[in-house]
């Protein structure tokens, strides 16, 4: 098993910055990929970001790309997500999502994934 925590959410204006954090515990090696997927309300959850713990390029949805950055410390089993030039449509719960057999072609599908953490909310006021 694999407990995924997150943090750094909250209220932030148009143009501001938050960072998000996703600290990992458990069976950590078994996480091979560490993505961030996002929930409006209303709507499907959507890919935002991954990385792999091992090395490797990031990836990213084209709605973020250039705004977010996504990072990991492997001695903190932590990755964070750098989220710079926030929008209102960035408004969304945030959710930390890990698996070991995800791919490059499944990597944007949370379904391809094997735990969840419980999500942060972000919310960008205009």
């Amino acid at each position: 098993q694999v407990q995924l925590v997150e943090s750094g959410g909250g209220l932030v204006q148009t143009g501001g910055s938050l960072r998000l954090s996703c600290a990992a515990s458990g069976r950590t090696f078994s996480a091979g990929v560490m993505g961030w997927f996002r929930q409006a309300p209303g709507k499907e959850r959507e890919f935002v970001a991954a990385i792999t713990w091992s090395g490797g390029r990031p990836f990213y949805a084209d709605s973020v790309k250039g705004r977010f950055t996504i990072s990991r410390d492997n001695a903190k089993n932590t990755v964070y997500l750098q989220m710079n030039s926030l929008k209102p449509e960035d408004t969304a719960a945030y959710y930390c999502l890990a698996g070991s057999s995800v791919t490059p072609v499944t990597i944007k599908t949370d379904q391809a994934y094997d735990y969840r953490g419980q999500g942060t909310q972000v919310t960008v006021s205009s």
